[in-house]
């Protein structure tokens, strides 16, 4: 019988999917952020897709393998437990950032985006749990 293919890998909580030693699948990022989390290290709680699935959506016309999208909502509401907060949760809103990644650092060669979840009624949630709108809206500007 064939084991299925694992997508995602999650960290968090002071537990990790992955490691260090595993740029390959998770890119220098993933890995790193893995490896801190097994060492102990702080790190908020999040996931990485790998590096396999990426090539496999351009291998299949700009599809996601079979069951990724499934490991990566599991993995969110993983996340969503970890911090408390909800994403698109209007009251207590979870804030993600998407940063690409590959096994060599390429600064500047990759999108990130940041404030991920923020919209129109997420910001008013965002400002009144921060007590600060000025900061909400430049979150917003910022993601925007």
């Amino acid at each position: 019988m064939a084991t299925k293919k694992k997508y995602v890998y999650y960290f968090g909580d002071g537990r990790a999917d992955g490691r260090g030693d595993m740029k390959d699948l998770l890119g220098g990022k993933g890995a790193g952020l893995a490896e801190m989390t097994r060492l102990g290290i702080p790190v908020p709680a999040g996931f990485t897709i790998t590096t396999e699935a990426c090539i496999e959506f351009f291998d299949n016309k700009k599809s996601y393998p079979k069951g990724m999208w499934e490991e990566a909502l599991a993995a969110l509401k993983r996340v969503e437990k970890s911090i408390g907060c909800g994403f698109g949760d209007p009251k207590r809103p979870l804030l993600v950032s998407v940063r690409s990644g590959a096994k060599a650092s390429m600064p500047g060669m990759m999108d990130t985006v940041l404030n991920l979840g923020l919209n129109d009624q997420t910001v008013l949630g965002l400002i009144e749990k921060s007590k600060n709108e000025r900061f909400g809206y430049d979150a917003y500007r910022r993601f925007i």
